[in-house]
């Protein structure tokens, strides 16, 4: 069965992997471990944009150095939106408490407070309609979807009723999204199979050796 993979890859780092000592995951491996032996992966779609050093002035590098780890992959597309960070002021709901010196005091309720707001653009509307376009235009027999995102479940929802054709959510998570797991076709945890799918370390590149990043 023709099967093309489609993956969410902010939503499976942060539901998965970025507490975890799995970051340094071949993906290649864990759609093959996860899916049925009756899929034949004939691609699979990568979903992500470039993050901010901001907070984290190591990301990027280490991001960069995972893409490139990924790149490797037969069969394998990036598709990168953008990461914006910006500050804006927004409604504060909950008083915040805090001890000086021993003393607890109340900080005053402000109506409004400046926060960082981090947002990525694009990625789960390219990956939806990749995936709708994918199925319209006879590129699957079959797609998996790596995501725990609510916002996905219309494009399921159009390949499985309208397309006519299967949808496997490959959950990161050990309780999915109702909405997500009654629009599929199936539904598999990928948690079981994060630790036996990891790169060797170095992964051998094109340009030579790249090992994994420290820390990872």
């Amino acid at each position: 069965m023709k099967t093309v993979v489609y993956v969410d890859g902010f939503n499976l780092y942060y539901r998965a992997l970025k507490n975890s000592a799995h970051k340094w995951l071949d993906l290649n491996a864990l759609c093959e471990a996860a899916l049925p032996a009756v899929c034949e992966i004939v691609r699979i779609n990568y979903y992500a944009a470039l993050v901010s050093g901001r907070r984290n002035p190591s990301a990027p590098r280490d991001q960069n150095v995972y893409l490139k780890a990924l790149k490797t992959l037969p069969n394998f597309q990036i598709h990168l939106g953008t990461f914006q960070t910006t500050n804006r002021w927004m409604f504060l709901v909950q008083r915040v408490r805090f001890r000086p010196e021993s003393q607890q005091a109340a900080v005053p309720n402000p109506e409004f407070c400046l926060v960082e707001k981090r947002e990525e653009k694009g990625s789960d509307v390219n990956l939806g309609a990749h995936m709708v376009g994918d199925a319209f235009t006879g590129v699957f027999d079959h797609a998996a979807v790596i995501t725990d995102d609510t916002d996905l479940r219309e494009p399921i929802r159009v390949v499985v009723e309208e397309a006519r054709l299967p949808v496997t959510l490959l959950t990161p998570v050990d309780r999915p999204a109702g909405e997500l797991r009654m629009t599929a076709t199936h539904t598999r945890n990928l948690r079981p199979y994060l630790g036996v799918s990891q790169f060797s370390d170095p992964v051998s590149g094109p340009k030579g050796p790249i090992a994994k990043p420290a820390g990872w």
